[in-house]
């Protein structure tokens, strides 16, 4: 055999193993099942810090009547904390408590959520600074959701959590107190949840926060 149709035959042959072995390699990919891939918490591809603050639409029965009434895609919100290298969500759902970030977002609807921070968070959410916010919060761990967005203490909403929390531990308040009255109450769902919870006696001068509020706040920056 003539040398020049020995490199052909043995360039042909590498040709066909390269093939052969990216076909298997694919293969092997393909084959690869879900389980078998490193778990990753959703907080590893984060940058979070302790004291972020994350929103959600609920699916809650009433979070379409507070998207109405506050004009907002968001219903409800809560604090990000790390604990021992893994993070969790301090939020005022029945009853407040902490809630696993994973499980927190995929509670949500779509998983879908946005993550803010102070502006000055450098300078403001200092290790001492989140000691007293958990402080400030721990007190009201394991009270009661409050149906009725009252502004006291007995009870808790979830922007009311996380306003409190930020003015008694920090002095600031992120986003502006309102009365019940201000806000859009003119839909049918948002009239049907009113009836709901308050009869024929609507509290219209009760001082509230909302998510959405809280949301808008020029003090706070988009992380993701």
């Amino acid at each position: 055999m003539s040398r020049p149709m020995k490199s052909v035959i043995t360039a042909g042959i590498s040709g066909i193993i390269i093939v052969v072995g990216i076909y298997l390699l694919t293969i092997g990919v393909r084959n690869i099942r879900p389980r078998d891939l490193p778990k990753k918490d959703i907080s590893d591809v984060l940058n979070l810090q302790n004291g972020d603050i994350i929103f959600q639409t609920s699916k809650s029965d009433q979070s379409k009547a507070i998207q109405l009434a506050t004009h907002s895609k968001y219903s409800h919100m809560g604090i990000v904390y790390e604990t021992n290298g893994a993070y969790f969500v301090y939020e005022a759902v029945q009853p407040v408590k902490l809630t696993k970030l994973n499980d927190w977002i995929k509670r949500g609807e779509n998983s879908h959520y946005v993550v803010k921070r102070l502006k000055n968070s450098k300078e403001l959410l200092t290790n001492e600074n989140i000691k007293k916010m958990k402080a400030v919060g721990e007190k009201f761990k394991g009270k009661d959701y409050d149906t009725y967005f009252e502004w006291s203490d007995d009870k808790i909403y979830c922007s009311e959590l996380v306003w409190k929390i930020y003015k008694e531990a920090l002095g600031i308040e992120i986003g502006e107190l309102q009365e019940l009255k201000t806000f859009d109450l003119t839909s049918k769902a948002v009239e049907a949840k009113m009836r709901e919870r308050y009869g024929d006696k609507i509290p219209m001068d009760e001082k509230v926060v909302s998510p959405g509020n809280m949301f808008d706040s020029e003090k706070l920056t988009t992380i993701r």
